[in-house]
């Protein structure tokens, strides 16, 4: 997700729930990937980087 997607988002509503449902995803990831290896390991970076840039939105908001 783009940082100008990102900031298109409403701070309480839309950000905390994708925020929200992004984590468990990043959760749900690693316990996938510590059980057995993922095809493409650079999705958890990926998603990790997407969850910081919308927690520094949701900050800056």
């Amino acid at each position: 997700m783009k940082i100008a997607e990102i900031r298109e988002l409403k701070a309480n509503g839309e950000l905390a729930e994708r925020i929200a449902t992004a984590e468990a995803q990043y959760n749900q990831m690693l316990l996938n990937h510590s059980i057995s290896p993922l095809g493409n390991t650079a999705q958890i970076k990926t998603l990790r980087r997407t969850i910081a840039r919308m927690k520094t939105v949701l900050n800056e908001k």
